[in-house]
């Protein structure tokens, strides 16, 4: 089956993998090339992640759209102003995109990871579907990307793998972890404290590998007993390799 030629006034949801360039697929590097616009998610003054992943396959002169998040961790995901500004900077996103698509330009909204994997751009999605033709182009996962350069496969034979926010009560996330044969735990940040607690009461301690900047420049890998201190960014996960029937 082929995906056929970019086409004026359709949105491209571009998962551009984990950090190392070389790991977009045929059809990202394509996309990215070709569209009319491309867009892209950032810290006001900065870059973003996913552009800087691209690099120059983005042809000089191509117009360029950064959608400037309001804050990143400014405040806690709960606070009611969080979600309020939030949404309205998707709405606003939503607009500027809608307004390029109308106009019969391509657009590529270029995504760390997956583009359907706790990504922001799920919500432009939500947002814009159904009002103009969308084509997702998967991206190989952060997660993948960080248990591949630890070097641990993390399931085998018939184990169910549980992929959790760090972010849920203490007493979820515990039971989550007694229940899984392998996790990934997502979304440290703050609450890796709360994540060792969580796989000290759930015996997985000393399964548990820490992964920072997975395939991106500053990498670290490191069983998590042996990190000293509990500062996580937000590209860094905890792994906990299943342990199934292996043949």
């Amino acid at each position: 089956m082929s995906l056929g030629p970019i086409t004026g006034g359709t949105l491209y949801g571009v998962g551009v993998g984990p950090g190392e360039r070389d790991y977009l697929t045929l059809r990202a590097v394509a996309v990215i090339r070709a569209a009319d616009v491309v867009a892209f998610f950032a810290k006001k003054g900065g870059a973003g992640t996913a552009r800087t992943i691209v690099g120059d396959l983005v042809p000089k002169g191509r117009r360029e759209l950064p959608l400037h998040y309001p804050m990143t961790t400014e405040r806690p995901p709960h606070d009611p102003v969080y979600r309020e500004e939030l949404a309205a900077f998707y709405e606003a996103a939503c607009a500027q995109l809608a307004d390029e698509l109308s106009a019969g330009r391509s657009v590529a909204v270029l995504a760390e990871g997956d583009p359907f994997f706790y990504g922001s751009f799920m919500h432009l999605w939500r947002r814009l579907v159904g009002r103009f033709p969308v084509e997702i182009v998967p991206g190989v996962t952060g997660m993948s990307g960080c248990w591949t350069r630890a070097g641990v496969p993390i399931t085998w034979g018939d184990d169910a793998l549980a992929v959790l926010p760090a972010t849920l009560p203490a007493e979820r996330l515990t039971a989550k972890l007694r229940d899984a044969d392998a996790a990934v735990v997502m979304k440290l940040g703050r609450n890796l404290p709360k994540v060792r607690r969580a796989l000290a009461e759930a015996g997985l301690t000393e399964r548990a590998v820490y992964v920072e900047r997975g395939t991106m420049h500053g990498e670290r890998v490191l069983p998590l007993s042996e990190k000293e201190d509990d500062e996580a960014p937000y590209f860094s996960v905890v792994l906990v390799p299943g342990e199934g029937r292996r043949p």
